[in-house]
């Protein structure tokens, strides 16, 4: 909610209306460009990280100057403000004169103001100085005078600032800051968007996703060591710090996709990519849940660690690199869905057999198949004939990636055949003929997913597809009555 000041309210002492600088990061823009600019930069070379310090010892001028010349934003995409923007639309057309006066780049402030054609100025860093805090006050008070100008921004840190305007436009700002810049300066009028809630950081660190690591139970429910209470503990923990992990990687890769994303008919409502959260936040978060995961590892075998620290690793070039290189990107998926079998059985020291193993392979190339293919007929059904954004794929590849898949959940399924004409279900189960039955309703449930995926009916991830499909819980809650019939 907003209230909007007449325009006799920013009369200066001449009697004309006040120009209105306008702050860009985390005011006009719900992000921060520098930021996400450094993200870019390390997503196009992980390296790239060794030449900060150095470029930061010559100065923060120097460093925003050096990353400028090496990466490029879409200022079409950023998530702006859109009750500051209606504001500043209102402003002029009342014939107030607009300032872009921001510590970003000069490069991405002209190109926002270029793509909103709504500021007659930009006063921004450049080679010469850095425009944040003092040197902005500065700059404007050089410009306009005290009390010449009004100013909007969101923070304390421009409280400097706010302190030699006339008026201030107070947008999303904490709940503190308004009574701090009654202290200094009179506000003209607040903006305040809903801010974050509990709900979009469960979201963010993608809490539904961590279904997909009930995998690590896997082992221990096939060796029929469930009733173990020393063991079902280890798994548990082996679940969370799974959980802790995954949460990780998934805001590190939703911080370094925030360009992908937003040109995703989907992705672009992902919290970070819509600006509902700080991109601070996830920066924060990141370290604190990898800790926290490692702090659960410890308390398995070392070999589970090891699991852990692989799937880390494997996550973390996965989101740099692997998923923008064609058919590596499934296979990367497969071993990640894979190594949470692996990471179980270490968990509990449960040896892991070749048939589950063979069995995982198969069934996940044949997931990740799905997900590759469904993100592509997304593209497909947007009318769009160029390639995915972020990904080396083509609309001419639906139908192979369609063939690899089915062909690939089949095979699960003849692995468990083989498996059970094997000599281990016959020691294992009473009735192991009963298990026989599992056959059919794969071969079912595989033919199931990829019949929807190729009518355009699939969610991008089938996991969580089939965690929200009632006709699969019935499925496996069949195969779960079948092998308590078989025991």
């Amino acid at each position: 909610m907003h209230a909007v000041a007449t325009p006799s309210a920013a009369l200066s002492a001449t009697g004309q209306r006040r120009p209105l600088c306008v702050d860009l990061d985390g005011t006009l823009v719900r992000t921060d460009l520098l930021i996400e600019a450094v993200l870019a930069l390390l997503k196009q070379n992980p390296l790239n990280a060794l030449l900060l310090p150095l470029w930061l010892l010559k100065g923060k001028t120097h460093l925003k100057q050096q990353i400028a010349a090496r990466v490029d934003l879409d200022p079409t995409r950023l998530p702006y403000d859109q009750p500051l923007l209606d504001y500043l639309r209102t402003e002029k057309v009342s014939g107030r004169e607009l300032i872009l006066a921001t510590a970003s780049h000069r490069k991405y402030a002209e190109q926002v103001a270029c793509h909103l054609g709504l500021f007659d100025e930009v006063l921004a860093t450049d080679a010469e100085a850095n425009l944040s805090g003092t040197g902005k006050r500065d700059r404007l008070v050089a410009r306009f005078g005290t009390g010449g100008f009004d100013y909007a921004a969101a923070g304390v840190s421009d409280l400097a600032v706010w302190s030699h305007a006339g008026a201030a436009i107070v947008v999303n700002a904490p709940p503190r800051v308004p009574d701090q810049v009654r202290g200094v300066t009179r506000i003209e009028v607040v903006l305040a968007s809903p801010p974050p809630r509990p709900v979009d950081y469960f979201k963010a660190i993608r809490l539904h996703q961590w279904l997909k690591n009930l995998l690590v139970l896997v082992p221990l429910a096939l060796a029929h060591q469930l009733d173990q209470p020393m063991l079902l503990l280890q798994a548990t923990l082996a679940f969370l710090a799974f959980g802790l992990c995954a949460s990780s990687v998934y805001l590190l890769n939703d911080l370094l996709d925030l360009p992908a994303d937003r040109a995703h008919p989907t992705k672009r409502y992902r919290a970070f990519a819509a600006g509902t959260l700080p991109i601070r936040h996830g920066l924060a978060l990141i370290p604190i849940l990898l800790v926290a995961a490692l702090a659960l590892a410890l308390l398995l075998p070392v070999s589970f660690l090891g699991s852990l620290a692989l799937y880390y690793g494997l996550t973390c070039a996965y989101s740099l690199r692997l998923k923008r290189m064609v058919l590596l990107d499934v296979f990367t998926l497969t071993v990640l869905y894979t190594l949470r079998v692996i990471a179980g059985a270490a968990a509990t020291g449960v040896v892991p057999s070749f048939w589950l193993l063979a069995f995982s392979m198969f069934l996940f190339l044949s997931l990740a198949l799905v997900k590759r293919y469904a993100e592509l007929l997304l593209i497909q059904q947007g009318e769009r004939q160029d390639e995915t954004v972020g990904r080396g794929y083509r609309l001419v590849d639906l139908e192979t990636l369609s063939q690899f898949g089915i062909t690939s959940g089949y095979l699960a399924v003849l692995v468990l055949v083989l498996y059970i004409n094997g000599d281990t279900v016959s020691a294992q189960y009473r009735h192991p003929e009963v298990i026989w039955l599992l056959c059919p309703l794969f071969l079912y449930w595989i033919s199931f997913i990829w019949l929807l995926a190729r009518r355009g009916r699939m969610h991008e991830d089938p996991v969580l597809f089939a965690i929200e499909d009632r006709r699969s819980h019935w499925l496996f809650a069949l195969m779960a009555l079948i092998v308590w019939a078989a025991m």
